[in-house]
């Protein structure tokens, strides 16, 4: 938790000029961490009280410091200077285009729906785009897995004779 949670005194102040209060500056703190650890933004209330707890003793914010956004613009004001600082773009339509294409390669040779979402994720992560979430993977390497089996057999059908 300490190598993954632990925000740099860059990050600390980057954070800092961009909040206006402790619990803003933890919940901002939280997001980055959080994104860098995962690709993604959990909710704040997902986060383990652990990681709180760690974050907010680490830059020293008052005990019983809560990451909270008084509104959904703001948790939405941070999500994008989040995205800003790791040079991330939000763009789902375009993040399901790059993983279903990398999934259409790899399927023919590749039967294991893990193996598929592994080599989408890389290469979304590649294109500089936020994650979508895992079940977005998940629905979409299944689909297409059964569409390439549902084409193998086709082709073996095929070419068999009548008799066969």
């Amino acid at each position: 938790m300490y190598l993954f949670f632990s925000p740099t005194r860059d990050e600390l102040d980057w954070a800092a000029g961009a909040t206006d209060s402790d619990k803003h500056l933890l919940a901002l703190l939280l997001m980055l961490k959080s994104y860098q650890r995962m690709g993604c933004f959990p909710a704040l209330e997902d986060v383990p009280e652990q990681v709180v707890e760690f974050v907010r003793r680490t830059v020293e914010l008052p005990e019983g410091t809560l990451p909270v956004h008084r509104e959904a613009r703001t948790a939405k004001y941070h999500r994008g200077l989040v995205r800003m600082r790791v040079g991330v773009a939000y763009d789902q339509a375009e993040a399901r285009r790059v993983a279903e294409q990398a999934i259409r390669e790899e399927a023919a040779a590749k039967n294991r729906p893990a193996d598929l979402i592994d080599i989408a994720l890389e290469k979304v992560v590649e294109a500089g785009l936020e994650l979508p979430g895992f079940s977005t993977f998940d629905k979409m390497a299944s689909k297409i897995r059964t569409e390439v089996n549902a084409s193998i057999c086709a082709g073996v059908h095929h070419r068999m004779s009548p008799l066969q």
